[in-house]
Formats: structure tokens, sequence, C-alpha cells
């Protein structure tokens, strides 16, 4: 069986779990102990630091701000596997976070630590807490197949494009 190579870049990281023996996703958290976060604001990117509140490290967003939140994580998925990053679907209905290219994907090749873009779809700010789970990862086989120049015809009445057998 094929593994993932794990390696934790602060001591207190543990791999990503899966909530049940039976739940297709794996549960990601946010690492922000003594870090800044990229912050994206009209496309323009920069560097936040993480607030302390209460002796706990949060990243806080305004309205309609995007972050790549890290993990704290390296990991080396085996070649025909990738993670794709998606919600939880209670983070989703109980704050305003939006992974921002949902399901996004990590290649088997990625080499720095792992992160997710989130994006804050609310009003209000939106506080993310050290340790929090914040998305959710699910494995997939993959192919890749090399593609071949040549003409393309039709092979049923399907022709006409999207929506074309709702008639």
């Amino acid at each position: 069986m094929p593994e993932i190579l794990f390696e934790p870049l602060h001591s207190d990281v543990t791999p990503p779990l899966r909530a049940t023996a039976h739940s297709a996703g794996y549960d990601v958290s946010a690492y922000l102990t003594q870090r800044t976060v990229r912050v994206f604001v009209d496309g323009v990117m920069s560097q936040r630091a993480v607030e302390l509140r209460d002796g706990t490290a949060v990243l806080v967003l305004h309205a309609g701000e995007r972050a790549l939140v890290p993990l704290g994580f390296k990991a080396r998925l085996p070649v025909g596997i990738e993670a794709q990053v998606r919600p939880r679907s209670g983070t989703s209905l109980k704050t305003d976070i939006v992974i921002a290219n949902a399901p996004g994907t990590i290649d088997a090749d990625y080499p720095d630590e792992w992160c997710v873009p989130v994006r804050h779809g609310g009003t209000r700010d939106l506080v993310i807490t050290h340790g929090e789970r914040i998305a959710q990862m699910v494995l997939a086989r993959h192919e890749v197949l090399d593609f071949t120049i040549g003409v393309v015809m039709p092979t049923t009445d399907r022709a006409g494009g999207f929506g074309s057998t709702g008639r």
C-alpha cells in the first residue's frame, strides 16, 4: 500500500486525520504560531503578522480578503495520487471561510509547505485560530495521458454544446 511521506515543520504538528473510519476526507488545521501569513487584497499580496489573543495565535481577515493559510507541514504524495483540498461542511456552514479554488489540487511533486487558499466571504472580520480545522483533503487517483492530434467526430447525437441533452 502506498504511503504519504509527512514532514512536520514544527515539533507540535501532527499528520491530517480522518474524523471517523469511514470519512473520505482528512481534516487539515491552520498552523499560525509565530509567523506571518500571505494575504491578498485586490490581487496584491502582503505579509500579515498573526495576532495573539488570550495567548492564542489568530489570523484576522477583513471582508473580501484572501489568504494562504499555512498548515505547518510538507508532504510527498505517491505518483498518480493528488490531494483535493475542499471545504469541511460544518466549517462552511458556521463561518465565512470560503476555500478559494475548491477543490484545489496538491500534486505529488509539490515540494513546499502545504497551505489552504481561503477567502473571507462575510462582512465582519473573520478570525482563524491556530489549530482550527479549516478544510479537508481527499485523496484521488488520476491518469496521465498523451494528446494526439486528429479530428474529433461525433459519436452520439449530443452535438450542440453544454445543456444539449436538456431538450
